[in-house]
């Protein structure tokens, strides 16, 4: 609980009574300390992308301590796959579903998962325009070695109780060992949501070389928007995600 309602507004370069509104309609991670509000900062950051919203320039660029390469967005989806017809009639139903269809390491206990992914639901929808975003809020206790993101496609339209009302239909799941590359994922999903493209293919539950086709340009978008694959300044520092 590091950050004060004015640097809140600075991170989501919003003013300070957009962040009081959020915090009233209880849509916007905050705690009160001592009678004033304050906010976790990976928590804002994670929240804002996860919503398509905009962040200032300047929100990833604390240092980290190790600054290794990250994999793009087509590399980690590479790792990840692509589910087809995912089963379940609810939220709860489709997220046990998904764990189970998951491409994880035998040390990866899958039941824990599934509760991790649930309770992060339970605290905050990270649908929004039809697709979620389910992940764990504290990536680096599911003793993951590398950084994936799996695209899952609904079988039946889902209520995963969308700030915009919207059933879910599509979903991507970013897992990572670290908090940094957590974010650094989170941040890329959410660039690629903004591309017409994007949107068809995934409208369309396109064929995996056309979606692989699409998300390899979005890679290369990103790079030359300095989102690549080189050392990434999203701060890998204490907090829950």
């Amino acid at each position: 609980m590091n950050l004060s309602v004015k640097d809140a507004s600075s991170l989501l370069a919003v003013s300070e009574k957009t962040i009081y509104r959020w915090i009233q309609q209880g849509s916007i991670p905050v705690y009160k300390v001592h009678g004033s509000y304050r906010f976790n900062r990976a928590e804002l950051i994670e929240w804002a992308t996860s919503r398509r919203l905009g962040v200032s320039a300047d929100a990833y660029t604390e240092p980290v301590q190790d600054a290794q390469p990250l994999p793009g967005l087509s590399e980690a989806m590479e790792a990840g796959g692509i589910i087809y017809r995912l089963d379940g009639r609810d939220r709860d139903e489709v997220l046990r579903s998904l764990v189970d269809h998951l491409r994880l390491p035998e040390e990866v206990d899958r039941g824990y998962l599934q509760e991790v992914l649930i309770a992060r639901e339970e605290l905050a929808s990270t649908a929004f325009g039809g697709v979620a975003l389910p992940h764990p809020r504290n990536p680096g206790l599911l003793n993951l070695s590398q950084m994936t993101l799996t695209l899952a496609f609904l079988e039946h339209p889902v209520d995963f109780d969308a700030i915009d009302g919207q059933p879910v239909q599509v979903l991507f799941v970013p897992l990572a060992p670290t908090l940094r590359g957590h974010l650094h994922l989170l941040r890329q999903v959410a660039f690629a949501l903004h591309d017409a493209e994007v949107r068809a293919v995934l409208q369309q539950q396109g064929s995996r070389e056309e979606i692989f086709r699409v998300f390899e340009k979005i890679s290369e978008a990103l790079g030359k928007n300095g989102y690549g694959t080189g050392a990434d300044s999203a701060t890998d520092q204490g907090g829950k995600a």
